[in-house]
């Protein structure tokens, strides 16, 4: 079980009053892949042009765009809110970046009310998150969106 009050206690010395959006990321993506457990993917996409484009992230090579309204990612922008999926094989439109996934977590990133990106991390257990992780990872988003797009 992750210690989410630690982890993200851990996040905000890591980035507090740094002024480097994608260097933070990079740091929280290898901060949430030495973290939890049975994960497979940990990463971002940023909004660029209308649409997800790839950002920091630890694990495989991954889809470097994602129409919003497609796959889990897309589907978090398009309804801006955390999609918590038991198993992405169910999971109308799912895209298999990797093949091993089976379970995955994705938080919208905000600067005020606007979707700027997404915290996403897939795991290859079929029901590895849960709504403690769905909880402690919106905190953890909430710090992000706070040091890097706060005013």
């Amino acid at each position: 079980m992750t210690d989410y009050p630690e982890l993200n206690a851990r996040l905000q010395s890591l980035i507090a009053g740094v002024p480097h959006e994608i260097a933070n990321l990079a740091n929280a993506s290898a901060l949430l892949w030495e973290s939890l457990e049975n994960i497979n993917w940990a990463g971002f996409y940023r909004m660029e042009d209308g649409q997800l484009v790839l950002g920091p992230f630890q694990g495989k090579s991954a889809c470097i765009e994602i129409a919003v309204g497609r796959g889990v990612c897309g589907t978090a922008v398009a309804e801006d809110r955390t999609q918590l999926v038991y198993d992405v094989h169910a999971f109308p439109g799912h895209i298999a970046c990797d093949s091993a996934s089976n379970s995955e977590i994705v938080v919208p990133l905000h600067r005020g009310a606007e979707v700027v990106g997404v915290l996403d991390i897939d795991s290859p257990v079929i029901g590895r998150f849960t709504e403690e992780d769905k909880a402690g990872l919106e905190a953890f988003a909430h710090i992000l969106e706070n040091e890097l797009y706060g005013d």
